[in-house]
């Protein structure tokens, strides 16, 4: 399981470097402009804290694998991380409109993608908590 751990540190750090090009690549200079600033610096903030998280969640997987593993705080955290990614499991299917990536060639892929990579992330978790 440590081994799991390890590649979910791993993909959790790559994903953590990936929201650098959140703002470009979703042209939030543009498609943000009719928010007003409170809400703009908002997504822009709570982005970098996503990310922020997302990124020690990594290094923790990377760094305290057998501690999440074989101790029972760390056997807790991982319930706890568990319960994050199961969450957010599901809302890649109830939290975004199938309009967004259904008949798209590219956004379907990238959600099929994110959908098991959120379920190996949860189970994988919720594995190591109940042992």
């Amino acid at each position: 399981m440590e081994v799991h751990l390890k590649i979910i540190g791993a993909l959790l750090v790559a994903l953590a470097l990936v929201h650098v090009i959140f703002p470009r690549y979703f042209n939030w200079a543009e498609e943000l402009k009719p928010l007003s600033l409170v809400n703009r610096q908002m997504m822009t903030v709570h982005t970098f804290f996503i990310a922020l998280t997302v990124f020690l969640m990594g290094i923790l997987c990377l760094t305290s694998s057998g501690e999440l593993i074989y101790t029972e705080l760390g056997k807790k955290v991982s319930l706890g991380l568990g319960l994050f990614w199961a969450v957010r499991l599901y809302f890649q299917f109830f939290g975004y409109s199938g309009e967004l990536w259904k008949g798209k060639r590219f956004e379907t892929t990238v959600h099929v993608l994110f959908s098991f990579l959120w379920l190996y992330v949860s189970a994988s978790f919720l594995l190591v908590y109940l042992g």
